[in-house]
């Protein structure tokens, strides 16, 4: 067989080749981040606020990661007024 798609043959997903390594060391040495960059940006008082606001939201995200939304599945433990006051009803007769 020749050819044709092979397990595990090839770089594995998400792996870095040669050029994006060179790339993100470049950016490190430089001390100047995308995000140092954006942050700059919006704390600059002197720029105007339109530009200052896009950097904040730009830079947000990475900043304040957005909250993951839970699905609630029901009664977790807790109990109603009513509830709680039947318990405390119950209890009490229990103690006669």
């Amino acid at each position: 067989m020749h050819g044709g798609k092979r397990q595990r043959a090839g770089r594995p997903p998400g792996s870095r080749n040669k050029a994006t390594i060179d790339r993100q060391r470049e950016v490190e040495e430089s001390g100047v981040t995308p995000l140092n960059f954006l942050l700059s940006v919006m704390r600059d008082e002197d720029a105007d606020m339109d530009r200052r606001m896009d950097a904040a939201k730009a830079v947000a995200p990475y900043v304040h990661p957005k909250l993951s939304s839970i699905q609630h599945g029901g009664n977790i433990g807790y109990l109603s007024h009513e509830e709680a006051l039947d318990q405390l009803d119950h209890a009490r007769q229990q103690r006669r």
